[in-house]
């Protein structure tokens, strides 16, 4: 029995160090926290605040509750490993491969200890160079993100969205929540490159099409990330385009800008005023979180003017004629199932981009 034990033991002490690692205990503190809060009746007086806590509950509880029951599990089996002889080896022999296997997935999770990688993530979307074409593959990739959250059983809903004249999306903003969200889709973070024969030209030619997408984690608690509001230049419109009674006859539509950075957030698919601040605040948060990360920076105060993604080169490229495979520039990883890809398979360039950035971190 004591290759066993040893297996189990040394298993526990993963564990224990993975709990360390992923800070279980301070998710958990924050947990009952939010579940004391949420059992008051006065919480509900502010029912976006309520929503907000609640999605922060789920999110927290579905990364933390998988490491609990693995811990338990694994010192179930380890005192019935002790307390029994020889004659049981065989049964428990399957129990602590299973618990092994169970942690080499877990174990992936440990790649994901930056700042904001447990947090629920922002997608925008946005056109780039080639009319039409550049369009239609914005909106490819808008489906590919919501195809991936529905493989991981998470969350999304479209936040903004303006469509093209012809086809496809001119831009888009996607919420996705689940477990680690935002650690698993900031390898996204870049400009996104198609070469395809152009379904949109009569010649049926070859095309290049661009795509920025940026990858913002969600900032639900303002405290996170502090803004004064003298930084704040805030401007309410009438919202443009397709609405529905009422949407384009009030001045509901609103635009942020920081002023330090330069950065604009404009917002108008709620029929209310208010709505549309509160999206663009967090909008706005998430993406001076982002810049945050990009410059080092210990605060808000100090970031510097500057896009937090740019057009300066492609972080990916997607061939689909003359042949077919997707390449990421910078970790080389490739992968010839190009349909797969843009169907929400991304999990190996998640894998190989947290690989790559853990060594250059090293």
């Amino acid at each position: 029995m004591q290759p066993l034990l040893k297996r189990i033991t040394i298993l526990s002490t993963q564990i224990d160090a993975a709990f360390e690692r992923l800070a279980i205990a301070d998710k958990q503190t924050v947990i009952a926290g939010l579940v004391e809060e949420l059992a008051t009746s006065e919480i509900w007086n502010n029912p976006t605040d309520a929503q907000e806590k609640s999605k922060r509950l789920a999110s927290l509880s579905s990364m933390v509750e998988p490491w609990v029951t693995l811990q338990a599990q694994v010192r179930d089996i380890a005192e019935l490993i002790t307390m029994n002889d020889d004659s049981l080896q065989k049964e428990f022999e399957g129990q602590v491969t299973a618990l092994e296997q169970e942690f080499d997935v877990r174990r992936k999770e440990l790649l994901l200890n930056g700042e904001f990688d447990d947090h629920n993530v922002i997608l925008r979307l946005s056109a780039g160079v080639g009319g039409t074409d550049a369009q239609d593959w914005t909106e490819m990739l808008e489906r590919m993100y919501i195809r991936f959250a529905e493989k991981h059983d998470m969350t999304s809903s479209i936040v903004e969205r303006s469509t093209g004249e012809e086809a496809g999306i001119k831009s888009s903003v996607i919420e996705i929540s689940g477990p680690f969200a935002y650690g698993k889709l900031k390898s996204e973070h870049g400009v996104h490159r198609l070469v395809r024969l152009s379904p949109f030209n009569s010649d049926n030619l070859r095309q290049t099409s661009f795509a920025l997408v940026e990858v913002l984690p969600q900032i639900d608690v303002p405290d996170e990330v502090a803004i004064d509001d003298k930084d704040l230049k805030i401007d309410v419109y009438r919202a443009g385009g397709h609405g529905g009674q009422s949407v384009n006859t009030t001045d509901s539509a609103v635009r942020v800008t920081h002023i330090p950075t330069g950065i604009v957030v404009a917002i108008q698919n709620e029929r209310s005023q208010l709505q549309n601040r509160e999206t663009a605040m967090k909008i706005l948060r998430s993406k001076l979180a982002q810049l945050k990360l990009e410059q080092h920076a210990a605060d808000v105060s100090e970031l510097r003017a500057g896009e937090s993604a740019n057009w300066g080169s492609q972080i990916r490229n997607y061939v689909l004629h003359p042949y077919t495979m997707v390449k990421d520039t910078r970790t080389k990883h490739e992968d010839r199932d190009t349909q797969g890809v843009l169907d929400g398979k991304l999990d190996g360039f998640i894998e190989a981009y947290l690989e790559h950035q853990q060594t250059a971190e090293a």
